[in-house]
């Protein structure tokens, strides 16, 4: 009998540690209407056709998570410096992101024993992201942010890479945005950006 508890213990402890790592499945049913509501809201900036047509995201699965990873990551960083429980809405809101792109993948028929570890690599990536850009943005550096958006969203050396300054503009434009944000708006989920203007690109 102890042995089977033991046993347990330590599954139990090896599956808090997946989650702790990367906390993709998490639920928190109180937090569900505020989760959904600030959800929406992020993901819908990310669906602006402007980000598709002016500032060179390319319209592709991959230049959608790219743009999505964008706005979640300015999301976590406004709630840095918020309570706890803003700190664990961000965190619901990350979880929310990677169900569905879990959810995506498998309905493209990916077969379940590969959707993990697809599901890992995209983790990685997403947190790669949130450092790399977290150095420039401290630093308010948009040369910086411009060339890890670049690196990131064409990655392929022989792609005709597109400048992504206009991109790294409007993100420290959202970001001093979220700073002025209330804590009410961010615990009740009503956290706003700002819509990227259309860019007047003269043809040469």
């Amino acid at each position: 009998m102890q042995h089977g508890q033991a046993k347990t213990a330590r599954s139990e402890g090896a599956n808090s540690g997946i989650l702790m790592i990367f906390g993709l499945f998490r639920k928190r049913n109180h937090n569900q209407i505020i989760v959904v509501r600030q959800y929406e809201v992020l993901t819908t900036m990310a669906r602006q056709p402007v980000f598709y047509t002016d500032y060179d995201v390319p319209d592709t699965v991959m230049g959608r998570f790219e743009l999505l990873s964008v706005m979640m990551i300015l999301f976590f960083r406004r709630t840095r410096s918020s309570t706890t429980s803003g700190q664990e809405l961000a965190q619901e809101i990350v979880d929310a992101f990677f169900e569905d792109i879990d959810y995506s993948i498998r309905e493209l028929g990916i077969g379940d024993n590969s959707v993990p570890k697809r599901m890992k690599k995209l983790a990685g990536m997403f947190y790669g992201r949130l450092e790399s850009y977290a150095a420039a943005m401290d630093g308010n550096d948009r040369a910086a942010l411009a060339t890890a958006l670049q690196r990131n969203i064409y990655p392929k050396a022989e792609q005709a890479a597109a400048s992504m300054a206009e991109l790294a503009g409007w993100m420290l434009t959202a970001e001093a945005h979220l700073a002025a944000v209330t804590e009410e708006q961010i615990a009740t989920g009503s956290a706003t950006l700002p819509q990227p203007p259309k860019l007047d690109r003269q043809l040469g």
